[in-house]
């Protein structure tokens, strides 16, 4: 059975657990676990970046980079679990992007690298939410983005 730990925060969620909150899978599941997970406020994700990404054969060959929009998408999946996490699970539904916006990407991101990818809510009216991401890599400052997304009917 699930705990709650300090400050309200759930446990660690693992790969099985984000697949029940989220629809995606392979190649576009982009965090692997969740480390901190405060419900309808905040959490940190974690992307385990490897050379196998399917991105890399084109992105740059000879130079892999991680593209800054997937970057910006683990930020929305990690966001999206904060809010799904929270919802009955008879309840459940889909989380759409709507905008993006003041996205900056500081340093590339290649294989080897672990992105811990902090989101926090800054506000949200009925079904739409609004967060903050940033995407560290070894506590360095990678990308970060605001971005606005919608609950909708999963059906």
């Amino acid at each position: 059975m699930d705990t709650v730990e300090q400050k309200g925060s759930a446990p660690d969620l693992d790969i099985l657990q984000i697949m029940e909150l989220l629809p995606h899978r392979y190649p576009f599941l982009l965090i692997d676990k969740l480390v901190e997970l405060v419900p309808n406020e905040s959490a940190v994700g974690i992307k385990n970046v490897t050379f196998n990404e399917p991105f890399f054969q084109g992105h740059f060959p000879g130079h892999p980079i991680m593209p800054g929009v997937l970057i910006v998408e683990a930020m929305a999946q990690t966001a999206a679990c904060v809010v799904v996490h929270a919802m009955p699970k008879s309840d459940r539904r889909l989380v759409y992007f709507m905008s993006v916006e003041n996205a900056r990407f500081r340093k590339p991101v290649g294989p080897g690298d672990q992105l811990r990818i902090h989101v926090k809510k800054e506000r949200n009216r009925a079904n739409v939410w609004r967060f903050t991401g940033e995407a560290r890599v070894d506590g360095q400052l990678m990308a970060e983005a605001t971005y606005t997304a919608m609950i909708v009917n999963n059906g």
